[in-house]
């Protein structure tokens, strides 16, 4: 068995934000592989997430981001299960980093369930009339529709998007915090201003 020592779990913890003897605990159980610890207590705060979905969150802030030069502007509203983790300094990183990623990639809606029915029909017949669809088999053509859609969500979708220029999307950073903070979060909604947008 390897021996744990204290900078790797400080390693580790600054790595992934787990707590400390969860990190040990990963540590030991991978035998001290901090690429195989990082997977395991990654997968542990995805399980844990995921029962915390379910709760009710009704406390949280809503923020301001001006995007330098002042052309571009977010309102945005963070909820979570109690005010004092509104107040923790990770819970408002995370909602400032929410409102970055809105500035910048201007997506319409917040998820994929909450794009209203009428809109999703629209671009379900928008994709189907395009003729490069229209040209291909008639059996296939349902698929490569969703397919598209999949690729339009990603654009349109604040939780489908990728997370600045990394691999993991919004949705995973999101749960990631539910996870350490060990509360549920939920972007509720946001609107975002452009200069001059819709003259």
């Amino acid at each position: 068995m390897a021996e744990i020592t204290a900078e790797a779990v400080k390693d580790l913890r600054e790595r992934t934000g787990a707590g400390f003897m969860d990190c040990k605990r990963a540590l030991v159980e991978t035998e001290g592989d901090v690429d195989k610890a990082v997977v395991l207590l990654r997968e542990r705060g995805l399980a844990a997430a995921a029962k915390k979905a379910g709760r009710e969150a009704r406390e949280g802030l809503v923020s301001s981001y001006i995007h330098t030069g002042g052309r571009v502007g977010v309102l945005i509203e963070v909820n979570c299960e109690t005010d004092f983790v509104a107040r923790t300094d990770e819970f408002q990183r995370l909602v400032r980093d929410l409102a970055v990623q809105v500035a910048g990639m201007a997506p319409l809606y917040v998820e994929v369930e909450r794009i209203p029915p009428e809109d999703l029909e629209i671009k379900r017949a928008e994709l189907l009339a395009d003729e490069a669809t229209r040209k291909k088999p008639e059996a296939i053509r349902g698929q490569i529709v969703e397919g598209q859609l999949k690729k339009w969500y990603s654009q349109v979708c604040l939780y489908e998007q990728p997370f600045r220029d990394e691999d993991r999307l919004v949705r995973d950073l999101v749960t990631e915090r539910i996870a350490t903070i060990g509360e549920n979060i939920r972007v509720r909604r946001f609107t975002r201003y452009a200069l001059g947008e819709e003259l």
